[in-house]
């Protein structure tokens, strides 16, 4: 027997609403009053988020919605067999039976093997036929108990010999199968789709005749597969949610890349697409060297990313590599002034030349400090365009993109074409790149073009159009942004404030939230003493941001009433939290109650951006909150726009609470919050 499920963790034949979120909740209600989880709203909360990213409805009347959570203190199993079926996604028909996965965050592997091993028995007809059948929970228990027993258990009660049994016939060898595929499945809590995905294309495969691999990439382990099963592949199928680990043992492989519920929803049909893009030389192909294409966004690849999307997850991607050259290059920066002065940008590398620690400057060791700090943060600072260019095109083309990148990159800094310039730069880089990579050319060549062919035409090309055609208009239009931002006083500077702050505040974290943070991160390059802007656009950004959660954590210590258990102890967190500058800390409180806590941080966020744009205050580090002091110019007032910004937050969050009822939620009522796809931590 395992301890996962219980006669009281089943609801037998039972109604529990007529929406998805009824029977969560009744579910979660059922694991908090058997002892297994502290907090009905925080479970229900974590759950209802995964289920906002894809639905858990799986073909044959089945649901097995899932999440790890805070609230959670014992993996646990919630099963209602429901009288009347709610939808859950599934087109075939609404679930009468529904599987609660609820784990902690710390689940041990062997739990997890467990859960990933009930998801995988839902795909077998005959057992989900004797759930339905069961005439009491108890029944229904022990016939999961059996799903969950060890098939190495089984195999050796089968094995023990009988006296009268007798001797059975050797079985035939299957002949070997006449085509090779492998495949990848993974979702974001890694406990259910993951497996499930997995065994319903193997079976597929079986039906079609074909011998399909499966790497389960779970939260209970992944074993990676045979570089020689690799090698024999004629093809790879990726049902996944998340990003591929290591996808470069796949390199030049043809690919069919799609969600991991289609994984089990249309096994068939994507066996069937894998063979046909083996056939297909102008198939998507998985990036990296062994072929030197990239896996596109074409029919093969599965659902068409939009145009927009692309540009901003390749964008997203140069930042998100430029920020560590910005982080450590601005704090240097800011360290070099705190030591040596302002004006120890005249003569660094002279004084670091001419003396030692042995024979200081005439300004003493500050000075020489100074002067060594700013150097280092100034070269750091001195690959941003070339580190964001090189960054877009490796997430345009993969590896072959990097080199042709990095150059227009600093092809951009020579023509004085900045940021802009670099973004430019880095997504011809990477569109030459990827259309290189995609030209069918013979095996003996495919060695070369990762290595030599696509980066030196890259190269050619995207600089060269850089340094003839648009370098010069480029650095143009980057003069006219400083000239703006440089004047920006007054009226105008508060109300970029508010738009910047709003920005921080509406996804903490989210799509919008990163573009305001990429604009403010892009631009602090091209601070300088006579040119402060992009530094006070910086402050803006980042007291915002520290809003949201320091907010939560002191409306949870002045009104504890209004919050669950979790949700205080949450708050106790994003004091920390929100003094680093990490927005997410305040994710929590928005999961479970989104229509007051996001008002209400946009309130306190958009305020305390509008206070540092107006007061002209600077920030040259580009996170670290209260923790990067010393790169703040005149913290007092930073620090008196963050606590304003906080309190308003924190009386509006309370306000709220109080006095503005909350309408429930239910699947009918939220179809659109159903096709959300932000990533969500579960």
């Amino acid at each position: 027997m395992t301890d996962l499920i219980t006669p009281a963790l089943v609801a037998l034949d039972a109604d529990l609403g007529a929406g998805k979120s009824d029977v969560i909740r009744a579910l979660a209600t059922r694991v908090v009053d058997a002892g297994r989880a502290t907090d009905v709203e925080a479970l229900y909360a974590d759950a209802w988020a995964r289920e906002s990213q894809t639905d858990t409805g799986i073909p044959g009347g089945l649901a097995i919605p899932h999440c790890r959570s805070t609230s959670v203190t014992q993996p646990t199993l919630a099963l209602a067999r429901l009288s009347r079926p709610v939808d859950f996604g599934e087109a075939d028909a609404p679930a009468d039976l529904v599987f609660l996965i609820a784990a902690p965050d710390g689940a041990d592997q062997a739990h997890l093997a467990l859960l990933s091993t009930l998801a995988r028995s839902l795909i077998r007809p005959e057992f989900v036929e004797s759930l339905r059948s069961a005439p009491t929970a108890e029944a229904l228990v022990a016939l999961v108990d059996d799903a969950l027993t060890p098939e190495a258990e089984k195999a050796t009660a089968a094995a023990a010999p009988t006296p009268s049994a007798p001797a059975e016939a050797p079985v035939a060898a299957e002949p070997a199968a006449a085509r090779v595929l492998v495949g990848v499945s993974a979702c974001p809590t890694g406990i259910a789709h993951t497996y499930m995905a997995a065994d319903s294309l193997v079976a597929a495969a079986k039906r079609a005749g074909v011998e399909l691999h499966m790497e389960t990439q779970g939260s209970s382990g992944a074993t990676p597969l045979d570089p020689a099963l690799i090698e024999r592949a004629e093809a790879v199928i990726f049902a996944v949610d998340v990003d591929v680990r290591d996808k470069g043992r796949f390199a030049g492989k043809p690919v069919v890349q799609v969600p991991v519920k289609r994984g089990i929803d249309d096994a068939d049909a994507l066996i069937q697409r894998a063979l046909v893009a083996a056939d297909d030389p102008s198939a998507a192909r998985v990036a990296g060297s062994a072929g030197g294409a990239a896996a596109s966004s074409s029919a093969n690849a599965g659902p068409k990313e939009s145009g927009g999307a692309a540009v901003k997850r390749w964008l997203l991607t140069g930042v998100s590599y430029m920020i560590p050259f910005v982080a450590g290059g601005g704090l240097l920066i800011a360290l070099g002034f705190l030591l040596g002065g302002f004006d120890i940008t005249e003569r660094p590398v002279e004084i670091i030349l001419g003396n030692t620690l042995w024979n200081l400057p005439a300004g003493g060791l500050g000075e020489y400090l100074g002067a060594v700090a700013f150097s280092i943060g100034n070269a750091s600072m001195g690959f941003l365009v070339a580190a964001l260019a090189g960054y877009i095109a490796y997430a345009m083309a993969d590896r072959p993109g990097i080199a042709p990148g990095f150059t227009a990159g600093a092809i951009a800094v020579i023509m004085g074409a900045g940021f802009l310039g670099g973004i430019v730069g880095g997504l011809l880089a990477g569109a030459v790149a990827m259309r290189i990579g995609r030209i069918s050319v013979p095996r003996w060549l495919r060695g070369l073009m990762p290595v030599v062919i696509i980066p030196l035409v890259a190269s050619i090309v995207a600089s060269g159009l850089m340094v003839i055609l648009l370098g010069g208009p480029i650095a143009a239009l980057t003069d006219g942004l400083n000239a703006w931002l440089t004047s920006l006083s007054g009226v105008a500077a508060v109300g970029l404030g508010l738009i910047l702050g709003t920005m921080m505040a509406f996804d903490l974290g989210g799509p919008v939230n990163k573009v305001a943070y990429a604009f403010a991160v892009a631009g602090l390059s091209a601070g300088s003493i006579d040119n402060q802007a992009p530094w006070v656009i910086m402050a803006a950004v980042m007291g915002a941001g520290m809003v949201p959660p320091l907010a939560m954590a002191l409306a949870t210590t002045l009104d504890r009433k209004l919050f669950s258990p979790v949700e205080r102890e949450n708050g106790k967190a994003a004091w920390l939290l929100g003094a680093a500058f990490i927005s997410e800390g305040a994710i929590p409180f928005a999961a479970a109650d989104l229509f007051r806590v996001i008002p209400a941080s946009i309130l306190g966020s958009a305020v305390t951006g509008a206070m540092i744009m107006g007061l002209g205050v600077t920030s040259q580090a580009p996170h670290g909150g209260i923790f990067v002091f010393f790169a703040i110019g005149n913290f007092p007032l930073f620090a008196l726009s963050v606590i304003v910004g906080t309190v308003i937050s924190a009386l509006a969050v309370i306000a709220l609470k109080r006095w503005v009822r909350r309408r429930p939620v239910d699947a009918e009522a939220t179809t659109a919050a159903d096709d959300v796809r932000t990533p969500v931590s579960v």
